[in-house]
């Protein structure tokens, strides 16, 4: 996969030996000259010193075949402006970007060429009520563009789905169990998998069948924790 990181600063630079350590031919873009000469010698992917909001250094980079751009600096608006190039400029199909304040989340949209942003407030957020709600839906990941979205229910004692399979559940096409995590492994489920009490049951879901997940997991009010 070829994946182009903007922003060299310690998110950038995890991301780039991760992803390079995977694999993955990585290119990492970084205005600071000094910089790039010393993590390159660190990481060996492709560096090239640039502006990433700026086309002149994108069109240098062959963004053509790049499949994920990560605009991941610590600016907000470079990350904005980034995303956007990325999107209306290049086409690329997945744009990641790093949500810096909290406050501006809701700036990174498909509007900007945002495909999925990335808090790390709201993601803690997220963690913390998936590890004490049971019996709601708590949302984990929103995919921007399609609507679609993960979401987390722990079965309580009294949940309909005990004792029955993937199958019996009969939700909509479009909703689907992709994970269960019972006693600290995550299992990929089939349509004969038996659901437990307990059990951390994943979802693909969208506005659209939420109903349907609450009828079959939870049969009680609709309650969903937002990220």
């Amino acid at each position: 996969m070829n994946v182009t990181i903007v922003g060299a600063g310690k998110v950038g630079t995890f991301l780039a030996k991760d992803l390079h350590e995977a694999g993955h031919n990585v290119l990492v873009i970084e205005r600071d000259e000094t910089l790039v000469a010393h993590l390159s010698h660190e990481i060996a992917c492709r560096w090239l010193v640039g502006d990433g909001c700026e086309l002149s250094t994108l069109a240098t980079c062959g963004l053509a075949e790049c499949d994920v751009l990560v605009a991941s600096t610590g600016d907000d608006e470079d990350n904005l402006v980034t995303s956007l190039l990325a999107k209306q400029e290049y086409a690329i199909p997945r744009v990641i970007a790093r949500v810096n304040h909290p406050k501006n989340h809701w700036l990174f949209t498909p509007a900007w060429g945002v495909d999925v942003a990335v808090s790390t407030p709201h993601l803690i957020s997220s963690l913390v009520e998936e590890a004490v709600s049971v019996g709601s839906i708590v949302r984990l990941l929103q995919f921007s563009r399609s609507g679609a979205r993960l979401v987390e229910v722990t079965l309580a004692p009294g949940s309909p789905a005990i004792d029955r399979t993937i199958e019996e559940l009969a939700l909509p096409r479009s909703a689907s169990v992709v994970a269960v995590v019972r006693g600290g492994d995550l299992a990929v489920p089939r349509g004969d998998t038996l659901l437990r009490e307990a059990d951390e049951v994943i979802c693909l879901t969208t506005d659209e069948t939420d109903d349907a997940i609450r009828i079959a997991l939870i049969a009680q009010p609709l309650t969903i924790t937002q990220e």
